[in-house]
C-alpha cells in the first residue's frame, strides 16, 4: 500500500492585481498539473482590491476546482496570511507572490523536502544565499533588502539569510502555533515576525536558495516600507524583551 501524499495549500495574497492574477494562477495550475502528484489547493486572498481583481478571482474559482477566492476585507499580507492559515485544511500551507518572482519549480521541490524530511517544519526561500540566483534586482531595492537582513541579524540574531523573499511554506501545525504566538500586525512585517519566532521556537527550518526574478511592475513603495520596517523592528524587539523577562520571572517563582 502506497504512503499517503502530503496535501499543500498555496496562498496568494493580492491587492489590485488585475494585470497579474489570471496569469499567475494559470501558470501555477499548469505547473502543478504537470509536475506535482500531491493533492493541492490554491487560495486567492483579496485584501480589498478596488479594480477587477474580485471578478477575475471568482472567474478563476469557477475555472479551476482547486482554486478558492476569499475576500479578506482588510489590507495587508499579514492579515491575508493569517486568514489563509485559519482556513487551510492541508498538511502544508504557505504563500507565494502572485508575480511568481520565485521560480515556480521550487513549489515541487518544497513539497518533496517536506515528504523526505518528516522533522522539517519550515521552508524559507532566500535570494541571498551563495547558491541563490537573483536576477534583475534594482540596486536600491537590493541595498534596502540586504540592509534589512543585516538589521535583523544584529538585533535578533536571525540565522536565515533572507526574510522577505515572498516564498514561505510550513507544516500546518507549525503555522497554527506561530499564528497563536505572533502579533496581529497586518503588513509585510508579520511574515518576518513569523520567521523570527520560528527560530526562537527552535523549529527545523530550511533556508532554501531560489531562483528569483525582479518584477518591475511591483506596487511596493520602498521608502514607506522601510519606515514601517524600522517601526516594527523596534516594536518586536520590545515585545521579545518583555517575553524574556516574563519567562525569567516565571522560572524564579
Amino acid at each position: 500500500m502506497s504512503e499517503q501524499k502530503l496535501s499543500v495549500n498555496i496562498l496568494f495574497p493580492v491587492l489590485n492585481e488585475r494585470l497579474r492574477l489570471e496569469s499567475g494562477i494559470d501558470r501555477t495550475m499548469d505547473y502543478l498539473k504537470k509536475n506535482v502528484k500531491n493533492p493541492y489547493r490554491l487560495t486567492i486572498l483579496d485584501n480589498g482590491s478596488e479594480d477587477e481583481t474580485p471578478q477575475i478571482g471568482r472567474a478563476l474559482e469557477e475555472k479551476y476546482p482547486e482554486v478558492t477566492y476569499v475576500r479578506v476585507g482588510e489590507r495587508g499580507v499579514g492579515v491575508a496570511f493569517r486568514k489563509g492559515i485559519e482556513l487551510s485544511e492541508s498538511d502544508i500551507v504557505g504563500y507565494m507572490d502572485i508575480d511568481l518572482s520565485t521560480d515556480i519549480r521550487y513549489l515541487g521541490r518544497t513539497v518533496r523536502l517536506f515528504e523526505k524530511h518528516p522533522s522539517l517544519q519550515y521552508v524559507n526561500g532566500t535570494r541571498f544565499s551563495r547558491r541563490s540566483d537573483t536576477r534583475g534586482r534594482k540596486w536600491y531595492r537590493k541595498i534596502t533588502s540586504k540592509g534589512l537582513v543585516i538589521l535583523l541579524k544584529v538585533i535578533f540574531r536571525m540565522k536565515a539569510t533572507d526574510a522577505v523573499c515572498g516564498f514561505t511554506f510550513l507544516r500546518r501545525d507549525a503555522a497554527q502555533r506561530l499564528v497563536r504566538e505572533s502579533s496581529k500586525d497586518n503588513g509585510w512585517f508579520y511574515t518576518i515576525e513569523f520567521l523570527l519566532r520560528a527560530e526562537r521556537d527552535r523549529m527545523v527550518i530550511y533556508d532554501m536558495p531560489v531562483r528569483w526574478q525582479e518584477d518591475y511592475n511591483t506596487t511596493v513603495r520602498v521608502w514607506k516600507t522601510i519606515k514601517n520596517y524600522l517601526v516594527q523592528i523596534l516594536r518586536l524587539h520590545r515585545t521579545f524583551r518583555r517575553e524574556e523577562r516574563a519567562v525569567r520571572h516565571a522560572e524564579k517563582n
